[in-house]
């Protein structure tokens, strides 16, 4: 992608689209692509030169510094997580909705005004609104996945993914959905403790969404290290999970990817603890009337007073640990040979 200019960020097109119809993904070749304007899409300078030259470029969510975590170690984590990426030789690429525009790679002033107060959340179903009012809204994974694959970023770190919700068949993240569509790979401890693990775990197999567990035969369960959920497979090197992901999206699967990164042993938080509190924490949810979107931080904040900020704690040790491992595989997977696939 050739330089944008001296002013403001680079605005790039969803992929260089070839005259045959086809796309090509930047996962380690360095190339030159006729660059387009689009009003909606802006990735920063640095990201866009990263992409250009084929180095590793990490995707973070910004919904952690909204309403994943108070402040001030919602915008303390979030700095820290670009912090890790780039010190494991990558590039951060944090991702939200900025006065209307998608925009990939922000500065430290624009994290902090997502953790004021004035973002709103943003899934998937949020986003023409989102770009249609001018609006702020801070990226959800799906909608994380979404503008990635837009950028073309392969790798994305987060803290857990969403999943099926306890008791509710029907109350389904659109982070499965999007995980079955985008060929985006998410580094995270699991899926949240919060959901229904079991059938979250068969709602990724249905989906044909891969689970690769990293140093791990079980999937974590995000402030905990796991029981007995077994993943599809095991890696036990970031060069053995880029190997993975070259394959997968090189023999034509348009599928994201789960790379289930367990908490490390040190800071993992008391099983017990943790699993006491999520059963007091959906009764309060219940007795509350909470539902749909305000489930999942009421239930965080609920089970951090309850854990006396033990559950914090880990949070931020497993959200900063997958930061890391995310620019170790896209390292690894920048080294491979560009994929050419089939536009999404």
């Amino acid at each position: 992608v050739p330089p944008a200019g001296d002013v403001g960020p680079s605005i790039l097109p969803a992929y260089p689209l070839r005259p045959d119809g086809r796309v090509t993904f930047y996962t380690g070749h360095t190339g030159t692509v006729e660059q387009k304007s689009t009003e909606r899409l802006r990735v920063s300078d640095e990201v866009s030169a990263a992409l250009a030259d084929g180095r590793a470029v990490v995707a973070l969510e910004s919904t952690i510094v909204s309403h994943g975590l108070p402040s001030p170690q919602n915008v303390e984590t979030a700095l820290a997580c670009a912090a890790e990426v780039r010190a494991a030789g990558a590039v951060p690429a944090t991702v939200a909705v900025i006065d209307g525009s998608l925009r990939v790679g922000l500065s430290v002033d624009e994290i902090e005004r997502l953790g004021s107060g004035e973002a709103e959340k943003a899934s998937l179903r949020d986003l023409g609104y989102l770009l249609a009012e001018g609006r702020t809204g801070s990226t959800t994974v799906a909608a994380t996945l979404f503008v990635a694959h837009r950028a073309g970023i392969r790798l994305f770190a987060t803290g857990g993914i969403g999943g099926v919700h306890r008791g509710e068949d029907r109350d389904i993240s659109a982070d499965l959905t999007a995980l079955a569509t985008l060929p985006v790979a998410v580094v995270c401890a699991g899926a949240k403790a919060i959901l229904d693990l079991p059938r979250t775990v068969e709602a990724l197999e249905t989906l044909g969404v891969p689970v690769v567990g990293q140093g791990t035969d079980v999937m974590p369960e995000f402030w905990t290290r796991g029981g007995d959920l077994p993943v599809s497979v095991r890696s036990d090197h970031p060069d053995t999970t880029a190997g993975i992901l070259h394959a997968h999206w090189g023999c034509g699967l348009l599928s994201g990817v789960v790379v289930a990164n367990p908490i490390p042993v040190a800071d993992e938080a008391d099983p017990q603890a943790i699993a006491e509190a999520i059963v007091g924490g959906l009764a309060a949810a219940d007795g509350a009337g909470v539902r749909g979107r305000d489930v999942t931080p009421f239930l965080l904040a609920h089970i951090g007073e309850t854990t006396h900020g033990a559950s914090l704690e880990a949070n931020v040790a497993l959200v900063k640990h997958n930061a890391t491992v995310a620019a170790e595989i896209a390292r690894a997977l920048a080294t491979l040979p560009a994929l050419d696939v089939e536009r999404n």
